[in-house]
């Protein structure tokens, strides 16, 4: 037998249990590069710079598909 508890937990316990977990919007800075939006500490996504070094090769988009 599992134990109970003796007395019903009120809303406000409840809800104070939960505060933290309310959604926060996404914080977002622009590339010194090209000025575009991104996330903070992340590469950018549209130049492949970041911290003022190019991390990756980003270029004109290419189809991988082969037709057949």
């Amino acid at each position: 037998m599992a134990p109970l508890p003796k007395k019903k937990r009120p809303q406000s316990k409840k809800r104070s249990r939960w505060s933290h977990s309310a959604l926060r919007p996404v914080s977002l800075s622009t590339c010194p590069q090209c000025h575009n939006l991104k996330l903070p500490h992340h590469v950018c996504g549209t130049c492949g710079y970041y911290a003022g070094r190019e991390i990756l090769a980003v270029g004109p988009a290419e189809d991988t598909e082969e037709q057949s």
